[in-house]
């Protein structure tokens, strides 16, 4: 039989009664585990399914009070000073999405207390009733919600409260699909047009999201878009979407209509491709005609076209000390083989022959090549910040965030001293590394904030930065790296999953060693 590890006594609680109660759960689950239902009649079995769904239900409710208690008394600079999103996000190994959505749901559910230390009712009273007696399955919970989120601005707080008071009740005879289809039909009456009625409501839905890159290279998303949006859209697809403009096949030239620019065989404009706006051209008639793109492709590289062109004007301006382009790095051995890719400081692989066309348009792209071990440019102590080459470096060197797990990419990140500069540290492209806003700044001396050292060169990551957590997360503080960025050392990992290798110039479980 496996040994089940007990991680009660990792997180000692204080409060003598709370420990006690919690004991007391602890212990009864430890004795229903121990138990041979094999001999049990299906009757007791069924009742003690439902007896654990109650009991599994109100441990939800339970944490949302004490999420709402963590928001309302935690000191600024108490622990480490990270916030609650972060803190239950590692405290409690889950992702801070999944954090971030207990906390939103805290504050509707959870109950309050105002400035004054006087209790304030949930937001959603009869729904939080209702599952702090474990009667609400979370996805009873969610169809409340995202049905009281969807109303439009313009009903009234006390419509909401008592459409929220009839879906609580009927959620505790109802299963959640068959919930879900009795807030469908009041959602019918409260706006019968199905319309949303105000500029509020329509701001709220706007979204552009873009999926993770596929096998394929390829990526999907999708957006909502409010009026402006889509009359600049409109205004774009209408000329560079047209048959034969901007399209990217075909080689050699073709004729062009009076006063037009030259054009390529398949009627895209010269001026497309470099680093200018696209002239104002017209395709030629048998452009067009050779043009089988779907509607959704021209719109596509339409839409590919400006985006060039934006970035080619200069005026964005700069973003973290370099200007506001692609900036992609790449071995030499794949350069010069015209296989591999090129990885973005946004975390992209782009295909070789596709990077090396786009560096032969001519658009102001920043291009660095290393060497297949990847080694840095070695730059000087000279300034506070790192400069422009030396955050291409990084890109190279950790791609992204360095924070275990964190898959924040270059784009995102901020250059960090592994030593602080204010102790000393050095700004050389090896003495710097990668670290999101979040994650940047929970570095800090004290053993409740996260600290940061370097693998030495008998590791087996040698150069790579090493995250010591706060003691709250981890006593030993021993050293995590981010595998993330580099996904191929996730099958070169020890063993036992350890980062640290013995021998290290620094010790991966002392912060601060030298």
């Amino acid at each position: 039989m496996t040994a089940v590890h007990d991680h009660a006594d990792e997180h000692g609680i204080d409060n003598a009664p709370l420990a006690a109660a919690l004991r007391t759960v602890e212990t009864g689950m430890q004795s229903l585990r121990g138990l041979d239902t094999a001999a049990v009649s299906n009757r007791d079995r069924l009742a003690l399914l439902v007896r654990l769904e109650r009991i599994a239900r109100t441990v939800p409710a339970l944490g949302h009070t004490l999420v709402n208690q963590l928001l309302e008394q935690r000191a600024a600079d108490e622990f480490g000073g990270t916030t609650v999103r972060e803190l239950l996000a590692d405290t409690l190994r889950i992702s801070p999405a999944k954090a971030g959505e207990r906390i939103h749901a805290a504050t509707e559910l959870g109950a309050a207390t105002t400035l004054g230390g006087q209790p304030l009712e949930p937001k959603l009273a009869a729904t939080a009733a209702a599952a702090h007696h474990g009667d609400l399955d979370p996805a009873h919970v969610d169809v409340i919600r995202e049905f009281l989120h969807q109303l439009p601005a313009a009903v009234d707080a006390g419509t909401r409260q008592q459409a929220e008071a009839q879906l609580a009740g009927q959620a505790l005879i109802l299963r959640p699909d068959e919930l879900r289809a009795v807030a469908r039909r009041l959602a019918s009456v409260l706006d019968p047009d199905g319309t949303l009625d105000d500029e509020t409501d329509r701001a709220r839905k706007r979204f552009f999201r873009m999926g993770p890159q596929g096998r394929d290279k390829m990526t999907t998303g999708s957006f909502c878009t409010d009026p402006e949006g889509r009359a600049y859209l409109e205004a774009i697809m209408a000329k560079l979407a047209k048959p034969g403009m901007c399209n990217p096949e075909g080689e050699g030239r073709d004729e062009t209509q009076p006063g037009s620019e030259p054009h390529t065989s398949s009627g895209v404009p010269e001026s497309s491709f470099p680093a200018t706006e696209p002239a104002d051209t017209q395709p030629t008639p048998s452009a067009a005609a050779r043009d089988h793109r779907t509607q959704g492709q021209r719109q596509h590289d339409a839409l590919k076209a400006v985006l060039r062109s934006v970035l080619a004007s200069g005026e964005l301006g700069r973003h973290r000390g370099v200007p506001v382009t692609v900036v992609a790095t790449m071995t030499a051995r794949d350069l010069q083989e015209s296989t591999g890719h090129a990885v973005t400081g946004g975390g992209t692989l782009v295909p070789m022959s596709e990077m090396i066309c786009m560096a032969a348009r001519g658009a102001r792209h920043y291009l660095a090549i290393f060497d297949d071990d990847g080694r840095p440019l070695y730059l000087g102590r000279s300034k506070r910040l790192g400069t422009t080459d030396q955050r291409i470096v990084l890109y190279a060197k950790d791609r992204g965030c360095t924070f275990p797990g964190c898959s924040s990419p270059g784009y995102w990140s901020q250059t960090h001293h592994v030593n602080d500069w204010a102790d000393g540290g050095d700004t050389n492209a090896d003495d710097l590394t990668f670290g999101c806003e979040t994650h940047h700044a929970l570095v800090g001396p004290r053993p409740d904030q996260w600290a940061t050292t370097r693998t030495g060169p008998d590791h087996r990551f040698p150069g790579r930065t090493l995250w010591h957590p706060p003691t709250h997360i981890d006593p030993t503080r021993a050293g995590r790296l981010n595998h993330y960025h580099h996904p191929m050392e996730y099958l070169l990992r020890d063993s036992d999953g350890g980062d640290g290798a013995p021998g290290n110039d620094d010790d991966p479980r002392k912060p601060g060693a030298a």
